[in-house]
């Protein structure tokens, strides 16, 4: 566990706020797409892309996606397109995938359980090195080879293995008192499934707020009024 240690974090935290202030929350939120399809391009042997063509996919105009990619220096040639693997490798340096992540667990139930076992960490560079919960039937246990430790034990862990973000699946009405004693650990990102929005200071930490019931709505919506909606 030596390397793991509380070593100052790569430069690639922060790295899009710090190095491009001015791209929009929209254009950030759209990364995670382009990691998406790139890679599965990639799995495809594909070498090469237009504009046009990766619009295609993704249902974005190529107009958009020029726009987005300028934002970070281009990576295109105008009469070649983009290179697939330089842009792929230049997304995931933007969005930290190479960056060494670690996170925690807090909450032990069914959700944190499934997340802990969920592929998605690993694919996208982060490494969950520890679960967190106060039930005594739980600590001890360990799933998908991440062992569940006492809450009692959350300083003093963060104080000996480096903690960059905290993934939220206890109660919501422990989740202020939890985050303060995550931000005073100097954890900066919180993956927050409480259902009830964290509202800190940007200074202090990142937060995602989830909420999935918003999602199913949404999704209600759309079955339920068809017509009320427009083309992307």
């Amino acid at each position: 566990m030596e390397q793991k240690k509380n070593t100052p974090p790569t430069e690639t935290r922060h790295r899009l706020g710090e190095e491009y202030p001015n791209v929009s929350p929209a254009v950030i939120r759209r990364l995670p797409r382009y990691f998406r399809y790139l890679r599965e391009l990639i799995r495809q042997d594909k070498t090469r892309i237009s504009s046009g063509e990766l619009s295609a996919l993704m249902g974005v105009t190529a107009s958009q996606i020029r726009q987005d990619l300028n934002c970070f220096g281009g990576f295109g040639q105008q009469g070649y397109g983009y290179n697939v693997n330089y842009l792929y490798a230049r997304i995931c340096e933007l969005l930290g995938v190479e960056a060494g992540l670690h996170a925690i667990i807090i909450g032990a139930g069914n959700l944190g359980r499934a997340l802990v076992r969920a592929p998605m960490f690993e694919k996208r560079g982060v490494d969950i090195v520890a679960m967190f919960d106060i039930d005594p039937e739980l600590i001890g246990k360990t799933f998908g080879c991440v062992t569940v430790r006492d809450m009692k034990e959350l300083e003093q862990f963060c104080h000996e293995i480096r903690v960059d973000m905290a993934v939220l699946t206890l109660p919501k009405e422990f989740s202020a008192e939890v985050s303060k004693r995550l931000l005073a650990c100097n954890i900066r990102g919180l993956w927050n499934f409480t259902g009830k929005d964290l509202e800190i200071d940007e200074s202090e930490a990142v937060v995602e707020n989830v909420h999935l019931g918003d999602s199913l709505m949404i999704l209600n919506y759309r079955i339920c009024h068809p017509s009320d909606q427009q083309p992307s």
